[in-house]
């Protein structure tokens, strides 16, 4: 990290509960001034440029819960290559720096990854049901855009995290699929 001493990531979908990076310290935290949603055309992890699907990302606005993570300094080129590789596969995020809340109070300056507005791939504020038509049977290198929706809303609840937009998504995407499957029968 630039300064030395150990950095923060902040995770506010599947780095929540798959990090796959060496960590030392985990915490619920809170990003004010972003929110998650569904809010970038995804063509590579979890779609195709054939058939896009739709991966989180942190549009303007609001605040998030999600975890922060500490990373050992010496461990820190390492994982911030992970990152980048994992993260940027299309640059359709901005990296930045910004404060995060951790359960315990401290606030710590954190690595997050921002939708980048400008990039071709952001999708906006697509309503509801226009964001479950795109996930439902999209599938890219990590799998079905359901599979990531249903993984989102289980790891939230278990960290205690109500959130009602994602819920609904997940329930719209469920009668879709199920709906796709009636119609091949």
């Amino acid at each position: 990290m630039a300064g030395g001493g150990d950095g923060w990531v902040f995770g506010y979908g599947s780095l929540m509960w798959r990090p796959g990076f060496s960590f030392v310290e985990r915490s619920s935290a809170i990003l004010h001034g972003r929110r998650r949603a569904f809010c970038i055309y995804s063509v590579h992890h979890r779609g195709t440029y054939e058939r896009p699907g739709l991966v989180l990302g942190l549009a303007p606005g609001g605040a998030v819960r999600g975890a922060a993570y500490r990373v050992a300094e010496a461990d820190w080129p390492e994982v911030y290559a992970y990152l980048m590789e994992r993260e940027q596969p299309t640059e359709t995020y901005v990296e930045a720096r910004r404060p995060v809340r951790l359960a315990d109070g401290r606030r710590v300056e954190s690595l997050v990854f921002l939708s980048d507005v400008g990039h071709p791939q952001w999708a906006g504020a697509l309503s509801l049901e226009r964001q479950a038509q795109l996930i439902t049977g999209a599938v890219g290198l990590s799998g079905p855009n359901e599979d990531y929706l249903r993984d989102l809303v289980g790891h939230l609840r278990e960290e205690g995290v109500r959130d009602r937009a994602m819920e609904d998504l997940l329930i719209r995407v469920e009668r879709q699929a199920a709906h796709a499957r009636l119609e091949i029968q």
